[in-house]
């Protein structure tokens, strides 16, 4: 399966885009729409980048998530799980209760999960909050 623009729209809407590198809530150099892999302190891209950088990050993303997930999904779910992972890490959905109750296609349990994941640094941000909740709602057909 593949992202669909829905889901891209969501993950950029999330992220947010930035041209000059900095350090996000815990410190990670970031760039464009939160990509992390590579970018250092001075940093500069332009839109074009940015974008290419997304879509590489996607890429990269979409056959972890693909091996993660041993249950059907909608396009919905995948969008929601790819936004998910590309904020996370595929790791942090690997070891997740999320996972373990997809895979065991109990959905609606495992939609319910996602609020849970909104803390960084240990701290509750706003952000991640509202982003989690975009994502559920998306999982769930509802957005």
């Amino acid at each position: 399966m593949r992202t669909s623009q829905k889901g891209i729209d969501l993950i950029k809407s999330c992220e947010g885009l930035r041209l000059k590198s900095y350090q996000d809530s815990v410190g990670v150099w970031t760039i464009g729409y939160g990509t992390t892999r590579g970018v250092g302190p001075g940093m500069s891209i332009t839109n074009e980048q940015a974008e290419r950088m997304l879509m590489n990050d996607i890429a990269r993303f979409e056959p972890e998530l693909d091996k993660l997930a041993k249950v059907p999904l909608n396009q919905n779910q995948w969008d929601a799980l790819m936004s998910f992972v590309y904020n996370l890490g595929a790791a942090n959905l690997g070891s997740s209760t999320l996972l373990k109750l997809l895979n065991a296609k109990d959905y609606a349990a495992a939609a319910d999960q996602f609020p849970r994941w909104n803390k960084a640094g240990g701290q509750v941000l706003a952000g991640l909050t509202k982003r989690r909740a975009a994502e559920c709602a998306m999982f769930l057909g509802a957005a």
